[in-house]
């Protein structure tokens, strides 16, 4: 669906996207990450056909998007980070205003916007002005508007940011079901957010792709290993230098937790060292309250990778 080769965005000598290539097969959920700055944005502007290159190709379903931006256009949804409205238009005249657009007319309309309404929360709200909706439903407006026209690609720049937790989630819902039908390239600081939803994930830094693979395959490059996680109670330096005897353990720390002690082991990458901790425990008699290993997070790897 999406083809990026060497794609090149200068300010000057400052290089907002340095030959960053990638691709999105048809029915992906991509997530995009990076810090503020990295070039995300820019990348999907691009993408959206609102902002030219200085280099590089882009297609977009087979179709270059600076010679056929039109076409292009036709199959995208995109909803930018600050969604524009028109605030003295009422949410049903805004959207068929922006239907009729995008193409559509008559019954065709009237049925998407019935669907659009009652699938992205608006049902409440349809007869008023939108400069008296909160950011919250300003956000569902603007969702909706991507999807009036049934795009094949989907971009989506923040489209939780002011949310609350519950629209969050309805919001995180929505657009995980909308990879049966559409391919969604989605840019977010919420990182939990690319966990739960994305099948891939693309980490850019400084105009540069610094990771892309699937998201299980992106949290396996956290350096240093499995950790395991233990609360036990027993002599404390025996313990600890038990541990340390374990086959595959690298690393052992000890932290307080009164009455009990909290040992966190990093463990060789691949190996599960948890049944030889659980037999070296009942062996000397200590009393063990938690044995787990931890699940490595995509912050983790991102904080990893940007700093």
């Amino acid at each position: 669906m999406i083809e990026v080769r060497n794609l090149t965005k200068r300010y000057g000598s400052f290089a907002a996207l340095d030959d960053v290539s990638f691709d999105v097969a048809a029915g992906e959920i991509v997530g995009v990450l990076g810090p503020n700055g990295a070039g995300k944005t820019t990348a999907m502007r691009i993408l959206a056909t609102y902002l030219s290159a200085t280099g590089g190709s882009v297609r977009v379903d087979g179709l270059d998007v600076f010679t056929h931006s039109l076409e292009v256009r036709q199959k995208i949804g995109y909803l930018p980070e600050n969604t524009p409205l028109y605030d003295d238009m009422r949410v049903t005249e805004y959207l068929t205003y922006r239907g009729r657009l995008k193409g559509l007319s008559g019954r065709r309309l009237r049925k998407r916007l019935f669907e659009l309404t009652a699938v992205c929360g608006l049902e409440d709200v349809r007869a008023k002005l939108i400069r008296t909706l909160s950011k919250g439903y300003r956000q569902r407006v603007g969702l909706a508007d991507s999807l009036v026209h049934d795009p094949k690609l989907l971009i989506l720049d923040e489209p939780t940011v002011g949310l609350d937790p519950n629209q969050i989630r309805q919001i995180r819902e929505f657009i995980k079901g909308l990879g049966r039908r559409h391919t969604v390239l989605l840019s977010t600081h919420i990182l939990s957010e690319v966990e739960m939803i994305c099948d891939r994930v693309l980490i850019i830094q400084g105009g540069r792709v610094i990771a892309s693979d699937r998201t299980e395959q992106v949290l396996a490059l956290i350096k240093g290993g499995q950790r395991v996680v233990l609360e036990v109670q027993g002599p404390a330096e025996a313990i600890e230098a038990a541990l340390r005897g374990v086959r595959n353990v690298e690393a052992v720390t000890r932290e307080a937790a009164d009455p009990w002690l909290r040992f966190v082991c990093v463990c060789t990458t691949g190996s599960d060292v948890r049944p030889e901790i659980f037999a070296l425990v009942a062996r000397e008699g200590w009393t063990l309250r938690e044995l787990q290993a931890e699940k490595p997070l995509l912050e983790d790897v991102f904080a990893q990778l940007t700093t």
